[in-house]
């Protein structure tokens, strides 16, 4: 109802989408506002699944110099993980393996074969064996006496603390661009009002109210608000887009995880209608506020 006018009200004010620097300006806020929304999106996604599949892997190594005493306590430690509770899966990883994780810092000159490789093994825990950690540890420890146990929670937990913290930035960003389109919505109002104060007071002196003149503003300004938005998320949604198969074409890993959930795009399409929301209602208090003044 707050949208509504009849024709003779409509032709009081034009609503060309084109004229006026509001819907531009609008455009280029929502651009950077679904940017910082979908990054903050993202970074939140990635960080619970981080904390999700990183938080519950463990990685026994055996470190000997003996072959035959490495082996044994890495054949024990991985017998003992296949039957522990709460233990998902344990795989040891084989030579081939371990020669393709050191080859990036050793070359292919250093991966003599008189070489010791450490034997490892992967275990995947469940929310269980999360809980039951310290009784892991110490059962392996006491079939494989020379095994090292590395937390992988442990080590994620710096970048899982950065990756949220980055997305409660991009929600601050979010949060100053919303103001920031008050501001412009603000003075896209005072700005109309200026314009049109002749035909302001002739509605005055025809028996308007304060409200029915707000309603013509605010009608123009949240239309032209809500084209700028959706000019402005198109565009962020094919900068999304892009920047999404570039991050597909590097693969797994810490940078692949980041992407967005079906929830986060539902959240971005709604933007345009939440900014028109609220240039209406910015529209309507200006609006109101300025003729009380003036009156």
């Amino acid at each position: 109802m707050m949208l509504g006018a009849s024709q003779a009200e409509r032709r009081l004010l034009p609503e060309g989408r084109l004229a006026g620097p509001m819907p531009w300006v609008i455009a280029i806020m929502m651009f950077l506002t679904a940017l910082a929304a979908a990054g903050g999106l993202a970074m939140g996604s990635a960080a619970n699944q981080l904390s999700a599949d990183l938080g519950r892997q463990l990685t026994v190594q055996v470190i000997l110099a003996d072959p035959a005493a490495r082996d044994r306590e890495a054949s024990a430690a991985q017998q003992l993980l296949a039957h522990e509770n709460g233990v998902i899966s344990a795989r040891r990883l084989g030579d081939q393996e371990m020669q393709a994780l050191l080859r990036p810092w050793l070359g292919d000159a250093g991966l003599d074969k008189d070489l010791p490789l450490p034997a490892m093994i992967d275990i995947d825990l469940s929310d269980a064996g999360r809980d039951r950690l310290d009784r892991i540890t110490q059962a392996v420890k006491a079939v494989a006496p020379h095994a090292r146990i590395d937390d992988h929670a442990g080590f994620i937990a710096p970048l899982v603390g950065l990756i949220r913290s980055l997305g409660l930035l991009a929600g601050g960003i979010v949060l100053m661009m919303a103001g920031a389109t008050a501001a412009a919505v603000v003075l896209a109002a005072r700005s109309a009002l200026n314009t049109h104060r002749r035909t302001i007071d002739v509605m005055h002196m025809m028996g308007a109210t304060d409200v029915q003149v707000a309603r013509l503003f605010q009608r123009r300004i949240a239309l032209d608000a809500l084209f700028g938005a959706v000019v402005g998320l198109v565009a962020a949604i094919a900068v999304i887009l892009l920047l999404g198969r570039r991050i597909g074409e590097i693969g797994s890993g810490i940078v692949g995880s980041i992407s967005l959930p079906g929830l986060a795009w539902l959240v971005l399409l709604c933007l345009p209608l939440v900014a028109g929301l609220l240039a209406l209602l910015v529209a309507r208090i200006t609006v109101q506020r300025a003729l009380g003044e003036t009156l």
